[in-house]
């Protein structure tokens, strides 16, 4: 796939999706510049690479701080030299609560760190990836809000969630002619730790709707939910020339689940 000795910018990439995303891309040649306010869960990650022969760094930021983000990137330039490669996927499901319950705080919160991080992870990677004459940025997503709304109290979430691919598509067409590719994967369920942190659901059984689905939640693996590994392999391939002709795509991997829950 010709991705040895690139760089890639993984945010989020202490656990789940983002970790296996930089271990594949580290097995593939990638240096990985890892960013993540987590410390120790994403020197873990770093551990894991450098344990089997791959180069790895890691940058203490909050994605939805300009400064801390302008420099944890330039660390990532200043350490390898180039960028080729920015993987924008840390997120937070945060408040899920019927319209009147959430607060204004909880809003801003998801959209700050969903979409605000996503803005700023491209707008600092950039100028370095123009440097290069081509490369690849993958924005993760989710099916709720591209493809599905029926997670009842999950408004700013799936807000957050839809405006990453109008940012993807606005930004694709933007960037095409220094080659630089922008694609946004929407994942389902995925066995993730995002449910264990930074999220609150309250009052939810008071809104949601009563809605029979057809037996089985995930047609494909029989309710059996995704792995972080399947998504990883998924942005290797956007991440490479093999995909060299894909731009302001959106792609769901969902094992067929949100075309019956939409």
């Amino acid at each position: 796939m010709k991705l040895q000795n690139k760089v890639a910018i993984v945010t989020g990439a202490g656990t789940g999706i983002g970790r296996a995303t930089a271990i594949l891309l580290a097995q593939h040649g990638v240096k990985i510049g890892i960013i993540d306010r987590v410390s120790a869960q994403s020197q873990e990650t770093v551990q894991i690479i450098e344990q089997h022969g791959g180069q790895a760094m890691w940058q203490s930021a909050d994605v939805s701080q300009a400064d801390q983000m302008e420099r944890a990137i330039a660390q990532v330039m200043q350490q390898w030299g180039r960028i080729d490669i920015v993987v924008a996927n840390a997120g937070i499901n945060g408040a899920w609560a019927p319209i009147e319950d959430l607060l204004p705080e909880e809003w801003d919160t998801t959209l700050h760190t969903n979409l605000k991080g996503t803005f700023l992870t491209v707008k600092y990677a950039v100028p370095h990836l123009k440097q290069q004459s081509e490369g690849s940025i993958i924005i993760v997503s989710s099916v709720n809000g591209t493809r599905g709304f029926s997670l009842s109290g999950a408004t700013a979430y799936a807000c957050s969630k839809a405006a990453q691919v109008a940012f993807t598509k606005m930004i694709a067409l933007e960037l095409a002619k220094y080659r630089i590719r922008v694609n946004v994967i929407c994942p389902g369920a995925i066995e993730t730790g995002i449910n264990d942190h930074d999220s609150q659901r309250r009052h939810l059984e008071e809104i949601r709707e009563p809605v029979e689905f057809p037996r089985g939640n995930i047609p494909l693996t029989g309710g059996h939910p995704g792995k972080s590994e399947d998504v990883a392999q998924l942005v290797l391939f956007l991440a490479s020339s093999a995909s060299s002709y894909i731009t302001g795509t959106e792609i769901w991997i969902d094992g067929a689940e949100s075309l019956i829950k939409g």
